[in-house]
């Protein structure tokens, strides 16, 4: 017998976590089977009661209900509850346990499938929402020099300084925010887009000096083709990266959240982008 996992969303026919799941589950021999739930809205929790009741053994959770998966959670893990938000779901003697993997997965993307350390790096983060406040605290564990967020409501970002404040304090890490106007000049070693400017091609707002030769700019979005953000970066010459190895990496920290091993996200990636390259 297997145990059963799923991605549970609306829409969710599009999501590809079935597939990297599939594949995390040969590779490390584990008894996984998974798939896709069509949440319906205004009914997430009797849906995930549901699964529960059917021996469901974790979810992974997307728009729109990862607010939700937070509320229904009896227990939080501190990224989850720093996030404000819950992308992973595990059910087990003690309730339900909510967590956060996207952090983990930006910074596994970065540093291990892209080869660049946030060590010591100055790195700026565009955007202050949901997305942005669940790869704060993964960030300032690999102790970057300095972390700038940039909201086009600058009081956004403010508000995830404040937030955060004591965790840079303790990381040793210099923090601050505010408009893009506001921000410390220069190239900076990681720039992050962590909008969804990318889903109606539109570029957040960003100096053009804060990209440089050396910059990763790195678009929490992905397509077949490389967003405007990456564009834009491309043409100020800095290296541009999407965001499909984070969906893949937090894949990969969920796997780890349920089973307790750790499958190489590397290898799916490279799998899933070459599949995605030829139905382009």
């Amino acid at each position: 017998m297997k145990d059963r996992y799923a991605v549970i969303g609306n829409p969710v026919e599009h999501s590809k976590s079935p597939w990297i799941h599939a594949r995390f589950a040969v590779q490390t021999g584990e008894p996984v089977e998974y798939g896709r739930m069509l949440g319906p809205l205004g009914g997430f929790e009797p849906e995930v009661r549901r699964f529960i009741a059917s021996g469901g053994r974790g979810l992974n959770v997307t728009v729109p209900f990862k607010l939700e998966a937070h509320a229904l959670a009896d227990s939080l893990s501190p990224r989850a509850a720093a996030a404000g938000a819950v992308n992973t779901l595990a059910f087990g003697p003690d309730g339900v346990r909510g967590d956060n993997t996207d952090g983990v997965g930006l910074v596994r993307d970065i540093e291990v499938n892209l080869g660049v350390s946030l060590k010591g790096a100055r790195i700026l983060l565009l955007g202050a929402g949901g997305a942005a406040r669940g790869v704060v605290l993964p960030i300032f564990e690999r102790a970057p020099a300095a972390l700038t967020i940039v909201n086009r409501t600058a009081a956004k970002a403010d508000q995830l300084v404040d937030q955060f404040a004591p965790n840079a304090a303790e990381a040793g890490v210099r923090f601050s925010g505010g408009s893009a106007a506001s921000v410390e000049g220069g190239a900076y070693d990681v720039i992050v887009n962590a909008t969804a400017g990318s889903l109606d091609a539109a570029l957040p707002e960003c100096d053009d000096s804060a990209f440089g030769p050396a910059t990763l700019a790195y678009d929490m979005m992905y397509g077949a083709q490389p967003t405007v953000f990456m564009q834009h970066a491309s043409r100020l010459g800095a290296r541009a990266a999407d965001g499909l190895g984070m969906l893949v990496e937090q894949a990969a920290e969920s796997f780890f959240v349920w089973r307790g091993v750790r499958p190489d996200g590397g290898a799916v990636l490279r799998e899933l982008r070459q599949s995605l390259a030829a139905k382009a």
